[in-house]
């Protein structure tokens, strides 16, 4: 059976199972932000970011990754452009969620226009340093993304 990737929260939610861990991707060109929620899928935080090499590599990181927290299912940020359209950026995060079906497990494309702004304004805020703003900026990225995809699975209805 193909791993089910969608951009419908409600398909996503059916093909979990009711609890377990989610987590959160943020793909950059040279970096990928890791994010973990509690199994109650109530709370996101960041996890860790991994430098990115081949495929491959990257890959088996994430599989660690999946292993070692018993994740049931991913959230990969989609960069869509302003109006809602694909970029060619947005394009190459779907290629690479579907590179991600060897994890088996169930993806949601989650809509991540303004997550890595919110995270950089709020570290900003925060009085973060330049340098502590780079390192942190894709895992926080990623549990925004995270918070957003599981607020939005607490709001599905219940079955009747």
């Amino acid at each position: 059976m193909e791993a089910l990737i969608t951009g419908y929260t409600s398909a996503f939610a059916d093909a979990l199972p009711d609890a377990g861990k989610l987590a959160g991707l943020d793909v950059g060109t040279r970096t990928i932000g890791l994010a973990i929620c509690d199994a109650g899928w109530h709370f996101a935080g960041p996890a860790e970011t991994i430098k990115r090499t081949k495929f491959t590599k990257d890959l088996e990181a994430l599989r660690a990754f999946v292993e070692r927290e018993h994740v049931v299912g991913v959230v990969v940020g989609l960069p869509l452009n302003m109006d809602g359209s694909d970029s060619p950026r947005t394009q190459s995060v779907r290629a690479f969620a579907r590179n991600l079906a060897p994890l088996d497990l169930p993806i949601l494309l989650w809509d991540e226009r303004w997550s890595t702004q919110a995270v950089e304004r709020a570290m900003i805020d925060a009085d973060v340093s330049r340098a502590k703003r780079a390192e942190k900026v894709d895992a926080l990225a990623a549990a925004h993304i995270l918070q957003g995809a599981i607020d939005a699975l607490a709001n599905l209805p219940g079955p009747e």
